[in-house]
């Protein structure tokens, strides 16, 4: 069974838009996954179809309404329905490529797409939804949050890359980020590719990028590098 997305959204136009192109474009016409969107809209109950109100305790902006949105769920995915039901969210856990294996690995996911201040919490506990953030800055709406969690799941579906090892050596799956790249030409305004690279020694190359690899990783990412040596020295 192919994986499946369902998204749960004020601007279903909004999608498949990047998801249509490239790899996951090619693996959507292919139907190695696939995408729905519902409108949170149809399921209002007045004639101006108003999904939100002011906030209790009064503050700023507006709320999605639990009663409507949980209808738009419910008619998304029954109670048997097996995919986990995620909300893209700045307060969620951290999405990670571990994540986004565990969920390339299983049937799919409801996708929650957020607006106004948020949503009813009311809503989240009833539902059982799983907060997701994919960075700590915020967005309009959980829309291209959406976008960026399914990019990173549909690329790992298999079939979809045509080639795994590349996928294998990429930032984070290592722990690492990602030693540096060079292709021809062999100059490039007086720059040059590092000579090993060129020397056919592959040991010597696996070498040249897993130190450049570590020191990227260090540089840039210490809370990546805390948590690399940690998990080393547990092998150990």
């Amino acid at each position: 069974m192919a994986f499946k997305a369902t998204i749960l959204t004020l601007y279903p136009d909004m999608f498949p838009g990047p998801l249509g192109q490239s790899l996951s474009g090619r693996a959507l016409d292919k139907g190695l996954w696939q995408l729905e969107t519902s409108q949170i809209r149809d399921f209002a109950t007045d004639k101006h179809r108003s999904v939100d109100d002011t906030p209790a305790g009064g503050g700023a902006g507006m709320v999605l309404r639990a009663d409507i949105l949980a209808k738009a769920i419910d008619a998304a995915a029954p109670a048997d329905d097996p995919r986990p039901r995620l909300l893209m969210s700045p307060r969620g856990l951290p999405f990670t490529q571990k994540r986004a294996h565990e969920l390339a690995e299983g049937p799919g996911a409801i996708i929650v797409c957020g607006r106004f201040e948020g949503i009813d919490q009311r809503v989240i506990d009833a539902r059982n939804l799983e907060e997701v953030s994919i960075g700590d800055y915020i967005l309009s709406g959980g829309e291209i949050g959406a976008i960026t969690l399914l990019d990173a799941i549909i690329r790992l579906i298999p079939g979809v890359m045509g080639n795994m090892e590349s996928a294998d050596t990429e930032s984070f799956e290592t722990g690492l980020l990602e030693h540096p790249h060079y292709t021809r030409p062999a100059e490039f305004e007086g720059l040059t590719i590092p000579e090993v690279l060129t020397s056919g020694n592959h040991k010597k190359i696996h070498e040249w990028r897993m130190s450049e690899s570590e020191k990227l990783t260090r540089d840039r990412r210490p809370d990546l590098w805390h948590a690399y040596m940690a998990d080393e020295d547990d092998v150990d």
